[in-house]
């Protein structure tokens, strides 16, 4: 058993919102590595499949989901039971990420959540536009609190793997390339000075390059879709629209891609839902692959964090998004699913560590463009790894759960942060906590482009002046 470090106290009530699979990967961090009193650990969930596991802990449970109705109701009597500060975990679905998190600011409780959720009904209102249903405006209430109520204690928003870890992976990655390039710098501690890092190297993009490669015992079932992580969290960001922070260095934009008319300005999004809109991309086990462009918060965050201004002027911008292949089974699972119009199967299923065979979620940010072309930096995190790390988790959910951990941590250093995005907190210190749980965390560099090997038997529309434009990252 390994020696775990004991990070920091939590004075006040523990309260975590959901307890699927990342809330039970949560459980036993939590437990390794803060002193808390158990007797104010409580777990809200609609479902109590798993209320065993809290039970055998001697934690409380309430079974009720937590509702935009009684949310005021539940919430404040727990988060403020007995002396310290309250901390609120919400890694739930179906919860308002803002609403839960402005309530636990006006009670002076942390906050952290992975990702900014709305109540139910968002996602599937076919009344609402396409623009209203992205993740940039979920981003923009979220920015829209922070300026209604700056400073204050610390609340982090969209703190799992992506977004979150991959963050604090771009800034690592730019001063490697830096380190390998022979630019000379020194790490920034502002905003400005990341961004500019980023347009000295000649950083035209990134991907969030993603392959899962665990294989279940069983194959899918018919009319299941299966998952590694939470089917419900993964349909309904696979039908938003494909988003992504849009550079200055793209000349071309798709015919159903569209701007935003308020907010930061730095993504678009096609007229198309993202886990159905494929790219190319490299990640180091699978090399040259496609992945789905589906919608995720990093992906707009980032590339607004690297945003350099002359003035009011955008003068830089990297392209970002997400480039994901999931699992062979989610895959298959996909495709069964937009088969039948988006009617979604009759069961769905989550593999959980006893059920997977073997296979790695190498996860990792591909920072394009500059003088050695590209390079990936992140975790490649098996299964087997997971089971000797910690209970309850696969390897996807062990990358999610970890940097909850290192952003409950880093809440509890910067107790007075205010509303934060993972690009705002110190990388260093939050790679420090993770790192013990992310397997092989590796950097290597790939001559590979999206026209290596192209035009093949057909006639493409393609930039072959410039290999890293959007357009020859596109799947047609």
């Amino acid at each position: 058993m390994k020696d775990w470090p004991v990070h920091a106290r939590i004075d006040g009530p523990i309260v975590m919102i959901g307890f699927g699979s990342i809330g039970r990967g949560v459980l036993p961090l939590i437990e390794r590595h803060f002193q808390f009193d158990k007797s104010r650990f409580v777990v809200i969930d609609p479902s109590d499949a798993d209320r065993r596991l809290l039970d055998e802990r001697g934690i409380r449970f309430v079974h009720e989901g937590i509702t935009k109705n009684n949310y005021r109701e539940l919430l404040p009597p727990l988060l403020t039971k007995g002396e310290g500060r309250g901390f609120c975990v919400n890694v739930s679905v179906d919860t308002s990420s803002v609403a839960i998190m402005e309530l636990c600011r006006e009670l002076d409780c942390f906050y952290i959540d992975t990702v900014a959720e709305p109540w139910p009904g968002f996602y599937f209102d076919k009344s609402a536009s396409t623009a209203d249903r992205s993740n940039y405006m979920l981003r923009e209430a979220v920015l829209e609190a922070r300026r209604r109520k700056p400073g204050g204690i610390t609340a982090v928003s969209c703190c799992g793997a992506n977004p979150g870890m991959v963050s604090w992976f771009v800034k690592q990655a730019l001063l490697d390339i830096a380190r390998d390039t022979g630019v000379e710098t020194v790490v920034p501690s502002t905003r400005e000075a990341w961004g500019r890092l980023a347009q000295k190297l000649g950083v035209k993009g990134i991907h969030i390059a993603e392959r899962d490669t665990q294989r279940a015992k069983h194959p899918k079932p018919q009319n299941v879709f299966v998952n590694t992580w939470s089917v419900e969290g993964f349909l309904s960001e696979g039908m938003q629209p494909a988003e992504l922070g849009f550079g200055t260095h793209e000349t071309w934009i798709p015919a159903n891609g569209r701007t935003h008319e308020v907010g930061c300005g730095a993504a678009i999004y096609l007229l198309q839902p993202g886990a159905n809109t494929r790219v190319r991309s490299w990640t180091p086990t699978a090399q040259a692959q496609y992945g789905f462009l589906v919608t995720h918060n990093e992906a707009i965050s980032i590339a607004d964090y690297l945003t350099v201004r002359d003035g009011g002027t955008v003068v830089y911008r990297p392209t970002c998004h997400y480039a994901y292949h999931p699992a062979n089974d989610a895959v298959l699972s996909l495709h069964e699913f937009f088969g039948a119009a988006g009617k979604r199967q009759d069961k769905i299923h989550i593999l959980d560590e006893n059920e997977i065979v073997d296979g790695i979620d190498e996860l990792g940010v591909l920072i394009y463009g500059h003088a050695k072309n590209a390079y990936w930096y992140g975790s490649q995190l098996s299964i087997d790894e997971t089971r000797e790390l910690a209970p309850y988790q696969n390897a996807t959910g062990l990358q999610v759960t970890s940097a909850v951990l290192a952003g409950m941590v880093w809440a509890l250093e910067n107790p007075e942060a205010g509303i934060v995005e993972a690009d705002d907190m110190d990388f260093r210190r939050c790679l420090e906590v993770q790192r013990p749980y992310l397997g092989p965390v590796i950097g290597t560099y790939t001559d590979w482009t999206p026209l290596t090997g192209r035009p093949g038997l057909f006639p493409e529309d393609i930039d072959e002046s410039d290999p890293w434009q959007f357009r020859n990252v596109l799947v047609g």
